[in-house]
């Protein structure tokens, strides 16, 4: 995964457990693609103080991601509904061309439902 993809993912997950400033600074520079200095003149403080903020942020989000494991978890999660409504659907046309049962049909559609409601 990319830093910046990589961050800003774990912001989306532990960004609650980061200062206000911390989340204020991560928030600035990955989503609002504002440079160190552009946030330094904004927060009336330098660019180096910034840009520790920042690296101390990064840091904090990654040891609880190797700790918690949430994001990939996530990944996983999402990966495996993909791959059920992919198989659900794969069943459907196997049931369409051979024996077209209405209840497998209409299971395949209910698992289909509930991994895309799952995947939301």
């Amino acid at each position: 995964m990319a830093k910046n993809l990589e961050i800003t993912v774990l912001l989306d997950f532990y960004g609650d457990m980061l200062t206000e400033k911390q989340r204020s600074f991560l928030s600035y520079y990955y989503n609002s693609d504002l440079s160190l200095s552009e946030i330094a003149l904004n927060e009336g403080i330098t660019r180096q103080g910034v840009r520790d903020a920042i690296k101390r942020a990064e840091a904090q989000l990654i040891k609880m991601e190797n700790r918690l494991e949430l994001a990939r978890r996530f990944d996983e999660m999402r990966e495996g509904l993909n791959e059920i409504i992919d198989l659900a659907d794969d069943i459907s046309e196997y049931n369409l061309r051979h024996s077209l049962s209405r209840e497998i049909n209409d299971y395949t559609v209910k698992i289909k439902a509930v991994s895309q409601l799952l995947l939301q």
